[in-house]
């Protein structure tokens, strides 16, 4: 077997894992713990054809990982004779010490750690993963991936915010962006998928968590997402961008809490505060039912408030571009949705943009684009491959 890569994602109560070829990208195994310190947890592994699927008590994540080589033991492959050369482990937050993925020592794991105040939600569970993976396999050589480190080459006017300036220094306020690994592969793979270096680029990773860059000649030059992945477009359960005294409006007129308004803002607004639905594919049929009026018209100004903050983000990265020649979509929005592809495409119209209906139909799986030839933008959907880019940039490092 060639030389693989172990790809983790340790969440706060689940572990995502691939074993990733970083030549070609393809996941030779892949699986999923769930439910860890539930009274019954759940494993999915699945190698080739074969799909394991066991429900049992996972108490913390050193029995989640336990359990995962046990299953390549017995389910496949044999970790001892896959060929690994690297764990490679996603972090979101890197903040201003990481441009690129790091060898994790000590010193790596402590300054991920001092990190966890701006990912609350993501570092505190990655550093489980590095812990208990770095004792299971000692052996083997660790990386951390930075979601953070393609945005660490933002010009200064893209990640300054006009804060005090004194106060931002102090606690290291700043844009970040979020989704780099996305964002970097997708417009290295669109460079070369168009034959060209000198592209001017929006690329759009469009999930449930969505952000948008705009990324020059293969460097960024602004990204949509900030100190934390809250800024930018309207997502699933967060806001995107909204005025900062709203804050202060719910704390002072609303009685509410500091973490009460961190909950509002991440978990319950969004498409699922607007609609009551987190999911597009539910917000589309609410918007294509007509049995129920009112669920629909709550749906159809959700998904323009969607559209149009899309729309806001091509209009302003154009300008800073200096031109636009490549619009990527990615994600399981971005590459499942032809909806919004359409919608987004139809209100660019009036700049020479113009989608192949019959291109975009449906969901897509492979790179195409879907512009007609005489479109004065290129339309292309991507698929975005962040443990292929995980494994290759593990691999590179060591």
């Amino acid at each position: 077997m060639s030389q693989t890569v172990l790809v983790i994602n340790s969440g706060s109560s689940s572990i995502k894992y691939q074993l990733v070829d970083p030549e070609t990208g393809e996941a030779i195994a892949k699986g999923l713990v769930e439910r860890i310190g539930d009274p019954v947890g759940k494993i999915k592994h699945t190698h080739g054809d074969d799909v394991t699927i066991e429900e049992i008590p996972i108490a913390d994540h050193e029995v989640g990982m336990r359990e995962v080589l046990r299953l390549f033991d017995n389910k496949g492959p044999k970790l001892a004779e896959a060929g690994i050369v690297a764990v490679g482990h996603r972090i979101v937050q890197g903040g201003k010490y990481f441009d690129g993925p790091a060898v994790i020592n000590d010193e790596v794991r402590n300054l991920i750690e001092e990190l966890c105040p701006m990912a609350p939600l993501h570092n505190p569970a990655h550093l489980k993963g590095i812990d208990v993976a770095r004792e299971l396999m000692p052996e083997i050589p660790h990386v951390a991936v930075f979601d953070t480190a393609f945005f660490q080459a933002l010009p200064e006017k893209a990640y300054t915010y006009a804060l005090n300036a004194e106060v931002a220094e102090k606690y290291a306020v700043r844009r970040y962006g979020a989704h780099g690994t996305s964002h970097q592969f997708v417009s290295r793979e669109v460079a070369k998928y168009l034959g060209r270096d000198d592209l001017k680029q929006i690329v759009m990773h469009l999930g449930n968590g969505a952000s948008v860059s705009a990324v020059l000649n293969g460097k960024p030059i602004d990204t949509s997402m900030g100190l934390t992945p809250l800024e930018g477009l309207m997502m699933g359960t967060r806001t995107g961008d909204i005025d900062p005294a709203v804050v202060f409006h719910l704390a002072r007129q609303g009685g509410m809490t500091i973490d009460e308004i961190d909950t509002l803002f991440n978990k319950q607004s969004g498409m699922k505060g607007l609609t009551g639905e987190s999911d597009m594919r539910s917000v589309w049929e609410m918007i294509f039912n007509d049995d129920d009026k009112e669920a629909q018209h709550k749906a159809r100004v959700a998904m323009d408030v969607y559209i149009n903050r899309l729309l806001k983000y091509v209009g302003s990265y154009t300008a800073e571009l200096g031109g636009l020649d490549v619009i990527t979509f990615t994600a399981g929005i971005g590459e499942n949705d032809w909806d919004v592809r359409k919608e987004l495409a139809q209100a660019l119209e009036p700049f020479g943009v113009k989608i192949d209906l019959a291109a975009n139909d449906g969901r897509i799986g492979e790179p195409r684009v879907i512009s007609t030839p005489d479109s004065k933008v290129t339309l292309l959907v991507y698929p975005t491959n962040e443990e292929f880019a995980i494994a290759r940039l593990a691999r590179e490092v060591i």
